[in-house]
């Protein structure tokens, strides 16, 4: 057995440990909450953000960081706004680092590798992305996903300790590429989410699908990632479900939107996270650096910054050019 941690037991971290101890691992589970890690201790189940789903026995909760000193991996399942406070109160130690969260840094449009490269120097770094949703990971519905390094053998490494018969992960060396596209897509389907909303109909969500997916596309390309990792199951795989589904935090977030919520409102404590509204903004910055177009990113980002209203966002992309699509 491998010993693995995890840290953020909301429930993509909670399907994670699942995952890993399917797989044939021992896993800690860290939570910030002691009374609620010791209650998913006691119940064998996170009730909270993932009820049904009872915890295998190789699974042990913790409250304390320090119980993870000791993994031969670490997978990072925190928010992508609070990935650089967490790495600041990691034990020390030498093992693998894998981000499992999906966006930019807001404040300095970092990708988040680039992040954890900052506080961790030196850290072997991976990123776990792809078509997902925590509860049906939880209950062991098949899975597949991407595990992307730039040193191929630790992605492939990483890949055979989380396999099993229901959860493929795919190794790729294309960081860069599964990095953005995890981030961007969470945009797009804000968007999705506002042609669901305002009943625009499935020709609309469709177009807009297809065009983001250009977008995306073409800022990824600019950066340096290979344009068929877009294609894979970090881009293309994740938009298709992301945009598809009120499950998805973002497209629900954008849904909200067009029904009339502000994004203050939405964005408060205690509201559901949605990555995509922070990604946006980060997005449109790191875009302009490198003298691309990104319409829907920046409808979203006027939107979420109350700049606009939904439906000057929407007249706005339906009056752009008839240009070629690239």
């Amino acid at each position: 057995m491998t010993r693995l941690g995890v840290v953020g037991a909301g429930a993509w971290g909670t399907a994670l440990a699942i995952v890993a101890a399917r797989a044939g691992n021992t896993v800690r589970l860290w939570g910030r909450d002691p009374d609620r890690i010791a209650t998913m201790a006691a119940a064998r189940e996170n009730r909270h953000y993932l009820p049904g789903v009872r915890l295998p026995v190789e699974i042990a909760p913790t409250a304390r960081l320090d119980e993870l000193a000791d993994a031969e991996a670490l997978l990072l399942v925190v928010p992508a706004q609070q990935l650089r406070a967490v790495c600041r109160r990691l034990p020390p130690g030498g093992a693998p680092l894998v981000i499992c969260a999906k966006g930019l840094e807001q404040a300095t449009g970092l990708r988040l590798s680039q992040v954890v490269a900052e506080e961790r120097p030196g850290a072997r770094i991976a990123c776990l992305s792809g078509p997902s949703f925590a509860a049906e990971v939880g209950r062991g519905l098949p899975t597949a996903v991407t595990i992307a390094a730039e040193d191929k053998a630790l992605a492939g490494h990483l890949a055979e300790r989380l396999a099993s018969l229901t959860f493929r992960p795919y190794p790729s060396d294309d960081l860069l590429g599964v990095e953005l596209a995890g981030a961007l897509k969470n945009v797009i389907a804000i968007a999705a989410g506002v042609t669901m909303g305002k009943g625009l109909g499935e020709n609309a969500r469709a177009a807009l699908v297809t065009r983001g997916l250009a977008e995306m596309g073409r800022l990824a390309h600019a950066l340096g990632a290979r344009r068929e990792t877009l294609m894979g199951l970090s881009g293309l795989g994740d938009l298709l479900l992301t945009a598809t589904s009120l499950t998805s935090r973002n497209t629900s977030f954008g849904f909200a939107l067009a029904q009339g919520r502000l994004p203050a409102e939405l964005l408060a404590a205690g509201e559901k996270l949605s990555e995509g509204a922070y990604t946006a903004e980060a997005a449109c910055r790191l875009a302009a650096r490198v003298g691309v177009e990104l319409p829907i990113a920046a409808a979203v980002r006027a939107v979420v910054a109350g700049e606009l209203d939904v439906d000057a966002a929407i007249e706005a992309l339906l009056s752009r050019p008839l240009a070629p699509m690239e």
